[in-house]
């Protein structure tokens, strides 16, 4: 590294004569209130020239200094179990990470950076300063390292047009143990109105001196667990190296993979080893369309009949491939009645509930293209994690690292089948449009 001070120092000697040239060129016109000559300003622009080259020079002279000083550091030798190795700025340990793009190129390239070890300790621990090892979860089969908090609520949420599901259920914290399973109690509503509604409770008029009903309150158990979910981004190990520039890249692309697989599975999962969603649930209220293929206003009416409403906040959710079919809906006399005319855009709501446009969405004309739900009533049992792990050994030979992220999390509907109403009539906070009946 020394070897470079002298000519690292001598260019920029001569980067610093160049612009005081190029200033005393600018200040002499300004003192004469005119814009530069042709000869000025062709004088001007080579000297900008100059500079842009010894710019380039200097910048890769300081990028050999700062790999040969890595290269000069002194460490001990570490086992992967042992102590970790301080990474000091002005005199102090650091514990935290500047974004999550620092976080990802210290698991690939610095695994014994201390800040992947620690992170500040709570109770009377954390008011002595003191640091605990929990941030590291490489020991056994889980491998990986925990995504730290701050990051992890940024991995984590969701704007409601990111996410249908997650910004409008229930959610629950992880709480500890993180990942075991978690019964959640759910009156038992399926029985002949009106006893069903109120879970079995039956209530009867008693004359002076008549004997008193027992009544039984029926609970069920919904119990959520949750389950593993991985997903893998590949990148070239010279932009993670940039870990300024890679950081936007990397919370775009995951924070975009953990929303669409989670609003995946609280639509259309199937409960084995993932979660169950609201379209397969034997929650749901199912409507069969009148015609194959299509949605027509009286399957929309037919749906919002069908929905619990009290105090709830529902949203309908269709692929885009509904579109044509709403816009060109008409009443008995022929005339539009969602898209009047073709100057003002696409109406948000639909039958005074808003329309998010889903492509997670099942094909059009199938089951659950259409959903009518108050994801209120959907729960999230959130598990440990988002976790990281980082690997260069599948494209060694490409300079590349494939980066794993991985979570656990669980959700059902938080009742086992549609609700019937006092007088019989069945509803539910989940409506979907199925196939036409047989």
């Amino acid at each position: 590294m020394a070897a470079l001070e002298a000519p690292l120092r001598a260019l920029q000697e001569k980067r610093a004569g160049i612009v005081a040239r190029m200033r005393e060129i600018l200040q002499a016109a300004e003192a004469e209130d005119r814009d530069l000559t042709a000869e000025e300003a062709e004088s001007y622009d080579g000297l900008k020239a100059d500079k842009d080259a010894l710019d380039r020079r200097i910048a890769r002279l300081e990028e050999q200094a700062g790999h040969e000083a890595a290269l000069e550091e002194t460490r001990p030798a570490v086992s992967r179990r042992a102590g970790p190795q301080p990474v000091r700025r002005h005199g102090e340990a650091s514990t935290q990470f500047e974004s999550l793009g620092e976080f990802m190129h210290a698991v690939r390239f610095r695994p014994n950076d201390q800040r992947l070890d620690f992170h500040e300790g709570i109770g009377a621990s954390e008011a002595e300063g003191a640091l605990s090892a929990e941030m590291r979860m490489d020991d056994g089969p889980s491998g990986g390292f925990a995504i730290p908090p701050q990051f992890r609520t940024e991995l984590m949420s969701v704007r409601p047009q990111d996410s249908i599901v997650r910004s409008r259920a229930n959610v629950l914290p992880a709480g500890s143990p993180p990942d075991a399973p978690v019964v959640i109690p759910a009156l038992d509503q399926t029985g002949d109105a009106p006893q069903g509604m109120f879970g079995g409770v039956k209530v009867t008029w008693i004359e002076e001196g008549g004997e008193k009903p027992e009544t039984d309150l029926k609970l069920r158990e919904i119990m959520l667990t949750p389950h593993e979910v991985a997903g893998t981004i590949t990148i070239g190990d010279k932009l993670l190296r940039n870990w300024q520039t890679s950081d936007t890249l990397l919370r775009t692309q995951l924070r975009g993979a953990v929303s669409a697989a989670e609003d995946y599975a609280f639509l259309r999962g199937n409960g084995v080893g993932r979660p169950l969603g609201a379209i397969h649930a034997p929650a749901a209220y199912k409507v069969p369309r009148a015609q194959a293929t299509k949605v027509t206003y009286v399957d929309l009416v037919t749906m919002l009949s069908r929905l619990l409403m009290r105090g709830s906040n529902p949203v309908w959710s269709a692929p885009q491939a509904v579109l044509p079919q709403i816009m060109l809906l008409k009443d008995d006399q022929g005339r539009l009645i969602w898209q009047p005319n073709a100057q003002d855009g696409i109406p948000g709501t639909l039958l005074g509930y808003p329309l998010i446009w889903n492509n997670r969405a099942p094909l059009l004309g199938t089951l659950g293209d259409v959903v009518l739900a108050d994801w209120s009533s959907y729960l999230i049992k959130d598990g440990s994690g988002p976790y990281v792990a980082a690997s260069e050994h599948v494209h060694f030979t490409r300079n590349k690292t494939v980066i794993k992220v991985f979570w656990n999390v669980d959700g059902a509907p938080w009742l086992t089948e549609p609700i019937k109403e006092e007088n019989g009539y069945a509803v539910s906070p989940f409506v979907v449009l199925d196939v036409p009946a047989a």
